[in-house]
């Protein structure tokens, strides 16, 4: 069956300039948000003037990266982004970038590098994004409310929200315009990061848009950094780490001595290094450690698990309350972690080839 959305992009983009219906191989639509690249320091103050990670892939510049509007749903078996939805959720981490990727070329589960330079954005901004943290509504502004998309019910209580449903604060740049649900409603699993052991491993920039590039556990472009940013293979001796110590999340380039199979967190500007380490502009600009000590970033927390592998949930769900928004990342689930409060979103580079 033929399918003509022509009308669909025309009226999106009439609406709102930076938004886009990208259809996927099968002629099927998203709406999708274009995120223009910027540089680290446009984001970070006293930072270097190199093109943030998000917006390269395979060391080449990409002039926008399009996010997915809304929390992804799934239908057959691929993710699309679409208004008035209930998230999908309950998948594994490898489940949901099948879905992605058989979208067909440059479609990817939200790489890390993405989320972390959406969330700059907008601290940046001023535009720290509210949601559905609190069973419905906004933990810290109860009169914003959505509109409930599932019967389900976390203890009696309103669990997950319609996407696009809400005020234009629950949308990153305050605006209709912007990426919507990135506080709350349900976790985002994203791609191109896990720990091991406590190991911060990455697959630099953005290359696991490529689809020849896997994210898998076995994957061979999984990298570890080094305390000065240089890029080199698991296991190497000196590689960032996380522990547990002293009640808060520590960034070491030593051995972890926290090795309980036990989660445990802080909010994200009490994090701490090691005595004698500086974290690396790597390290902040996919904010994996704070780049303003005792800064404000929403009050919004970390969780992590140093036994085995671990791969990255963010944002929060509806029952976080004032510890969910875009600084929010958790590093306790496995990749077959699944529940019905994890969902994903795709997104899309362009002039990628299968």
């Amino acid at each position: 069956m033929a399918y003509n959305f022509d009308d669909m992009g025309f009226c999106v983009q009439n609406l709102q300039p930076n938004n886009k219906v990208i259809l996927d191989d099968k002629g099927l639509p998203s709406i999708m948000v274009g995120i223009p690249k910027f540089k680290i320091s446009d984001v970070i103050s006293g930072a270097s003037d190199t093109i943030h990670p998000a917006f390269r892939v395979g060391g080449v510049e990409k002039d926008v990266v399009w996010v997915s509007k809304f929390q992804n749903i799934v239908m057959g078996d691929r993710a699309y982004s679409l208004a008035g939805q209930d998230p999908a959720n309950g998948y594994t981490a490898d489940e949901e970038m099948a879905f992605c990727r058989n979208k067909g070329a440059g479609w990817v589960l939200n790489p890390m590098a993405v989320w972390a330079a959406v969330a700059l954005w907008c601290r940046k901004n001023g535009t720290m994004p509210h949601g559905n943290n609190n069973f419905g509504s906004d933990y810290n502004y109860p009169l914003e409310k959505g509109i409930s998309s599932t019967s389900a019910r976390d203890n009696g209580k309103l669990t997950r929200m319609a996407t696009g449903s809400g005020p234009v604060t629950w949308y990153h740049n305050w605006n209709a315009s912007g990426i919507w649900g990135l506080n709350g409603n349900v976790w985002e699993r994203q791609s191109a990061l896990r720990i091991v052991n406590g190991e911060i491993q990455i697959i630099v920039d953005s290359n696991i848009a490529d689809p020849s590039i896997s994210n898998g556990s076995d994957s061979t472009a999984w990298k570890a950094i080094l305390a000065d940013g240089t890029i080199v293979e698991p296991g190497t001796s000196g590689t960032l780490k996380y522990d547990w110590v002293s009640g808060k999340i520590q960034l070491t380039d030593g051995s972890v001595a926290y090795t309980t199979d036990q989660g445990n967190g802080c909010q994200y500007n009490a994090m701490t290094l090691k005595s004698g380490l500086t974290a690396p502009e790597i390290i902040k600009a996919l904010i994996l450690y704070p780049d303003e000590v005792g800064g404000d970033y929403g009050g919004d927390d970390r969780y992590l698990d140093t036994v085995g592998e671990r791969v990255p949930i963010c944002g929060g769900c509806c029952n976080n309350q004032s510890g969910a928004g875009v600084f929010e990342l958790n590093l306790y689930y496995p990749r077959a972690g699944r529940g019905w409060f994890i969902g994903f979103r795709s997104a899309f580079f362009e002039g990628l080839s299968a």
